[in-house]
C-alpha cells in the first residue's frame, strides 16, 4: 500500500479503536503510526493493542511505527469533603500537605516538591487553567494563595506550575515500569511527557538502552528555554499544544509551534504536531472549518506528522477522523503554494559528506525527470537527512532492519521497504529499482536516484549517489562496460 502524501498521520488507540477490524480500518483510512497512551489502560490492554497493530503490519507488508506515550509526573490536588468546592475571586485559598479532606478554604496538594520550588508571585493553574491561584506566601509544607480566577474545584484535578522549573523527574515510578514494559513489547518510539531539561531525555535513553527512539514532548515553558539542548539529545519532538496552551498565553502557541517545527526540520529529526487537531470529531462526523485550517497549517509548515488523540481513541468517529486528516493532507500537498512554502522554508545544514549527498539527490531529482530518491539506511539517519530536504519526489527508504523501518515510518515523505542483506552497491541499486517498480513509483523507462554508504551496514556512512535506470538490463550492461 502506497500513500500519495508526505505528511504522516499518528492515530491514538483506545476504547473506540480496541478491536482488530477498527485498527485495520484506521490504517486503511490513512494512519501511518499508532500511539499507545500509557496513561490509560492496563498492561494487558496495551499489549493487546500492540498485537493488533503488528497483525495489520504482517498482513499488509508495510512497516508500521508504534509510539508508547508515557504519562509523566501528574500533579493533582487531593479530595474534598463534599467532592468539590466553589472558589470566589479575590478570596484566600491554602494548599498544604495535610491529608485531611478539603473545603472552600484549603485542600491537600501532596507534592512537597512543588512547595520547595514555589516563590511569592508564582501562579498555580488548576483544571487546565480554569482556576488560577497567585501565591502570596509559601513554605516547605504550604502555599497561601489569592484566587485570581474562581470556579468549582473538584477532587484530584490537575495542577500546572508554569512560572518555575520543578525539581521533579520526568519519569515517575509508574513511567519507569511502563517504559520497561513497552520496550519489552517492541515499541518503536517512547514519548516523554513534561520534559523540562535535557537530563530528562538522557535518563530515559539510559533506561531504554537503544530499544526505542525517544520523542521529547514540549509542553512546559521551562523546556522552551533549553529547547536547542533538548533537541540535540532527543530523536524527535512532539509539539504538545494542550499543556503549552495552559501554561502559556494561548496566543503564544502558534508562533512557538512554527519555531519548533522549523528547528526540528533543520536538525533532521521528526516533529509531530499534536492536541485538539480535530477535537470536535470526538462527537461529530464533521470537523469545524477552524480545525481543518489548523491541520492544514501544520502541513504547510512541513511538520513530519499530525496526531489524533481522543478523536481516534475515544471518539464516536475514529475512522472518519483519520480519513479527514488524510483528505486535508492530499488537498494541501496538491496546492502549488504548498510547494512554494516548503521550498522557501528549507534551511542549509550541510556539515558533512552525507548532508551534501542528500542535498545533491534532492537537487538532481527536482531538476531532471527523476521519479524517486531511494536511500539505504542502517539506523534511519540517512532517511531523516533526505526528508529534511523536503524533496518533491517520493522517498523510498530501504533497510534490512525492520526496527529501523518502523521508526522511519514517522518521517515525512518516506515509503519504507524491507530488503535482504546488502553488501554491494550494485545489489542495492537493483533492490531499489525493484522496489520502486513494485510499489508503482516508477516504470521501466524511468530513472531514480540511489544513495547509500560504503561499506554497507555501517551507520552514518552515506557517501555515494547514483542516477540509475529502472531497467535492470541497463544496469547490468553498465556494470559490464
Amino acid at each position: 500500500m502506497r500513500r500519495h502524501r508526505n505528511v504522516k498521520i499518528v492515530a491514538t488507540l483506545g476504547p473506540a479503536s480496541n478491536d482488530p477490524e477498527t485498527v485495520r480500518a484506521l490504517f486503511e483510512a490513512g494512519a501511518d503510526v499508532f500511539r499507545l497512551n500509557m496513561s490509560h489502560g492496563s498492561h494487558d490492554e496495551i499489549a493487546a493493542r500492540h498485537a493488533m497493530v503488528r497483525a495489520v503490519e504482517a498482513d499488509t507488508g508495510r512497516p508500521i511505527g508504534i509510539i508508547a506515550d508515557l504519562q509523566g509526573p501528574k500533579l493533582r490536588v487531593g479530595t474534598f469533603a463534599a467532592g468539590a468546592a466553589d472558589l470566589e475571586e479575590g478570596t484566600r485559598f491554602r494548599l498544604d500537605l495535610d491529608p485531611e479532606e478539603g473545603h472552600a478554604h484549603r485542600v491537600c496538594l501532596p507534592h512537597p516538591e512543588i512547595f520547595a520550588a514555589l516563590v511569592p508571585g508564582a501562579m498555580l493553574l488548576v483544571d487546565d487553567g480554569k482556576i488560577r491561584l497567585k501565591v502570596e506566601e509559601c513554605g516547605a509544607d504550604h502555599a497561601d494563595c489569592t484566587v485570581v480566577v474562581g470556579g468549582t474545584i473538584s477532587n484530584r484535578k490537575g495542577v500546572n506550575v508554569p512560572d518555575v522549573e520543578l525539581p521533579v523527574a520526568a519519569l515517575s515510578p509508574k513511567d519507569r515500569a511502563d517504559l520497561e514494559f513497552a520496550c519489552g513489547l517492541g515499541v518503536d518510539w517512547l514519548a516523554l511527557s513534561f520534559v523540562q531539561r535535557p537530563a530528562d531525555v538522557i535518563e530515559a535513553r539510559d533506561l531504554a538502552r537503544g530499544r526505542a527512539a525517544l520523542l521529547a514532548k514540549i509542553e512546559k515553558p521551562s523546556a522552551l528555554k533549553v529547547f536547542d539542548e533538548i533537541l540535540e539529545v532527543a530523536d524527535g519532538i512532539m509539539v504538545a499544544r494542550g499543556d503549552l496552551g495552559v501554561e502559556l498565553p494561548v496566543q503564544d502557541v502558534p508562533p512557538i509551534q512554527k519555531r519548533l517545527v522549523r528547528k526540528a526540520r533543520t536538525a533532521a529529526k521528526p516533529v509531530i504536531v499534536a492536541t485538539q487537531m480535530l477535537e470536535s470529531m470526538i462527537s461529530s462526523p464533521m470537523p469545524t472549518r477552524a480545525e481543518v485550517s489548523d491541520v492544514a497549517t501544520a502541513i504547510y509548515e512541513g511538520a513530519d506528522a499530525v496526531m489524533l488523540s481522543a478523536e481516534s481513541a475515544a471518539g464516536a468517529y475514529p475512522v472518519e477522523a483519520v480519513r479527514t486528516m488524510h483528505n486535508v493532507a492530499i488537498s494541501v500537498e496538491s496546492d502549488p503554494i504548498w510547494r512554494e512554502i516548503i521550498a522557501a522554508s528549507r534551511r542549509i545544514a550541510h556539515r558533512n559528506v552525507a548532508d551534501g549527498i542528500v542535498a545533491a539527490a534532492r537537487e538532481i531529482a527536482e531538476t531532471t525527470d527523476i521519479k524517486a530518491i531511494c536511500c539505504f539506511t542502517e539506523s534511519g539517519s540517512t532517511a531523516g537527512k533526505v526528508a529534511r530536504e523536503r524533496p518533491f519526489v517520493p522517498i523510498v527508504a530501504l533497510s534490512p532492519k525492520t526496527e529501523a523501518l518502523r521508526r522511519i515510518s514517522l518521517v515525512w515523505g518516506t515509503h519504507c521497504v524491507a530488503t535482504g542483506p546488502i553488501d554491494r552497491f550494485k545489489s542495492a541499486v537493483i533492490s531499489a529499482v525493484r522496489a520502486v517498480r513494485d510499489f508503482g513509483f516508477a516504470e521501466e523507462s524511468d530513472q531514480i536516484v540511489v544513495t547509500a554508504g560504503i561499506p554497507f551496514n555501517v551507520p552514518g556512512t552515506t557517501n555515494i549517489l547514483r542516477v540509475a535506470p529502472c531497467d535492470e538490463r541497463l544496469i547490468f550492461r553498465a556494470e559490464a562496460d
